[in-house]
């Protein structure tokens, strides 16, 4: 009852694994002995359920009323309104104006988390045949290292309604590291290179004396096998006639011939595709070579987020002393070339690619209950976390590939006099301003005690948990009061929306940079013009008429620059201000202590 189950749930393929006797093992079918799970589950209209090859052969039937679903894991954590043109072509949704993509079957709806959990459920089942009916309770689950949290959280949600306990969520590539370093890796840097049927990773860890520590990471949650099969079908059904455009049926039996030759030609050079159509029927002979020709502009696509996963290390290829293949399209020959081309070593891939993940699923589970002492996961934050400042800032508490958990603690105050509530946005992404970032969640603390701007304090508690789930507390340090919230955001970040998060913090970071410099020297600004205002309200009769004046002609400068867009000019005007004020500062301070002192007796200095 110790036990805890390592699970990949994976876009084609999922499998379930177990810590015995020091050693990670993967769970086969007792009746089958196969260890792979298909991905794909068919819903038929009254409900009924079918997972694994059991779907698959209800969608080859001509005459099927089920709808068959793969590849869910690419619908986890999207909202309805973020579904690509090829997305909506494969299977009916309901409403996709909700924040939730729900496939549609019959009069029933269904989420991906719904239907992930049916094969969670048929893994479950399998693990408790093969311990005699012990019941399955708890599992580490593993997810693509660039999943977000809306996706994390959907993984979660899917364990909840298997009747699972998910005790973590580890990282696809990390949980392929674990795996390795059982016996073939030494102390060093390892590239983990993660292609599988949906989504690709490529993460660079560090590992010394049994601690894997992650530094960097990069991803794409919409590349794998399934783009590979897609661009085969393209090529197949391109010369079909308009009025013979494939159906859901057509597209169906032709993703699965083409994923039938993508797997036969990774031994051999050629392979038939044979596929009826209304138009007749289509019979082609796709070489290696033709085969390689589409391929090559997707994994230059994960070969490209390796280039960046390589430069936020700061590593260059030459320190990787050992690269690991995971996932099922690593087996095509043309991606094993690339990565040792770019990596200028052979990788190592003596693990079976597909099981590789859920062993180090395994793994962690032992280290979880004990069974494993001597090894240690340090997983990294994908994006970076924080919240808006005044002027629309995006400021950071969590940076991109931060070790986590964590816990980042920020200092805040007020922007406005009296203020008797704050607002907390809370952003993810890695741009300069909120605008540009993704908005998580917000909520006001309050009420707090009213004050001139700057005084009160708001203390701000960002807490990533072993998962990368999110928690954040805001507290009042005066009155005590705080507001905890777990940011479980709505399914709703695209994948497209990741790749661009980064991209654009790269190729616009000095335009970003540059706009928040002005806003800060403008905040600089605001705030010094209030308070020299607000001092010659209560303290005008410390000043004479001509500093009066020298200081009205600065702030009248400061002003005027103030909406442009000179920041430097800005700051030298701040700073020309403060210096032509200094003295009336020094003026209200010395009045301040004088009152202060007034009010003592000489006892009490005594």
């Amino acid at each position: 009852m110790d036990r805890i189950f390592g699970i990949d749930l994976g876009t084609t393929n999922s499998l379930i694994a177990v810590m015995e006797n020091g050693e990670p093992r993967v769970l086969a079918d007792l009746e089958t002995g196969r260890t792979l799970l298909p991905s794909v589950v068919a819903i038929a209209p009254d409900g009924g359920v079918a997972v694994g090859d059991a779907a698959i052969a209800l969608e080859t039937e001509a005459q099927r009323s089920s709808v068959v679903i793969r590849s869910v894991k690419r619908y986890m954590g999207l909202g309805g309104g973020e579904l690509g043109a090829e997305e909506r072509r494969r299977y009916q949704f309901a409403d996709l104006s909700g924040p939730v993509v729900r496939f549609k079957v019959g009069d029933r709806v269904h989420t991906p988390p719904q239907i992930s959990a049916e094969i969670l459920r048929a893994l479950k089942r399998r693990a408790e045949a093969a311990f005699g009916g012990e019941r399955v309770e708890r599992a580490v689950v593993t997810v693509p290292a660039y999943f977000n949290d809306a996706q994390r959280q959907a993984t979660k949600d899917a364990g909840r309604l298997a009747g699972l306990e998910v005790v973590r969520l580890v990282n696809e590539p990390t949980a392929a590291s674990l795996a390795y370093g059982l016996n073939q890796l030494t102390d060093g840097y390892v590239a983990v290179y993660d292609f599988g049927g949906g989504t690709f990773d490529i993460s660079i860890l560090n590992i010394k004396g049994g601690v894997f520590e992650v530094i960097a990471t990069n991803g794409d949650t919409h590349l794998g096998g399934d783009d590979l099969d897609q661009a085969i079908v393209a090529e197949v059904l391109a010369g079909l006639p308009e009025e013979a455009r494939p159906d859901r049926e057509l597209w169906s039996r032709a993703r699965t011939a083409a994923e039938a030759a993508k797997q036969r030609l990774t031994v051999a050079e050629s392979a038939e595709i044979r596929l009826a159509t209304g138009a007749g029927v289509i019979e082609r002979t796709l070489s290696r070579a033709d085969f390689e020709r589409l391929a090559a502009p997707i994994v230059e696509r994960t070969i490209e987020c390796c280039r960046r996963a390589l430069a936020d290390a700061q590593l260059a290829p030459a320190a990787i002393d050992a690269v690991v293949l995971v996932g099922g399209s690593t087996r095509s020959p043309i991606v094993r070339r690339r990565v040792a081309e770019v990596f200028g070593r052979e990788p190592f891939c003596t693990i079976d690619p597909d099981e590789v993940v859920a062993l180090g699923a395994a793994v962690q589970g032992g280290v979880l209950t004990g069974a494993r002492s001597d090894l240690l996961l340090l997983d990294v934050a994908p994006l970076s976390l924080g919240i808006e400042t005044m002027g629309g800032l995006m400021e950071r508490l969590i940076h991109r590939n931060s070790a986590i958990p964590t816990s980042v603690t920020g200092g805040f105050t007020t922007a406005v006099d009296n203020q008797t509530h704050v607002d907390v946005h809370v952003l993810q992404g890695e741009r300069e301003m909120a605008r540009d970032c993704r908005s998580l969640a917000r909520f006001k603390l309050g009420p707090i005690e009213p004050g001139p701007a700057g005084i009160p304090r708001i203390e701000v508690t960002f807490l990533i948990d072993a998962n990368g789930i999110l928690n954040v507390t805001a507290r009042d340090q005066r009155t005590g009061r705080e507001h905890s919230v777990d940011v479980k955001p709505s399914y709703g970040l695209s994948d497209e929306e990741i790749e661009r998060m980064l991209e654009e913090s790269i190729d616009l970071g000095e335009q970003d940079l540059e706009e928040r410099l002005l806003i800060a020297a403008r905040n600089d600004a605001d705030q010094i013009l209030a308070a020299l205002a607000k001092q010659l309200g209560e303290y005008g009769d410390l000043v004479d008429a001509g500093e009066r004046r020298r200081m009205a002609e600065a702030a009248e400068r400061l002003e005027t620059a103030r909406s442009g867009t000179d920041r430097e000019l800005i700051a030298r005007l701040v700073e020309e201000l403060n210096e032509a004020s200094t003295p009336f500062a020094h003026r209200i301070m010395d009045r301040a202590i004088g009152e202060a002192l007034k009010r003592k007796s000489v006892d009490e200095f005594s």
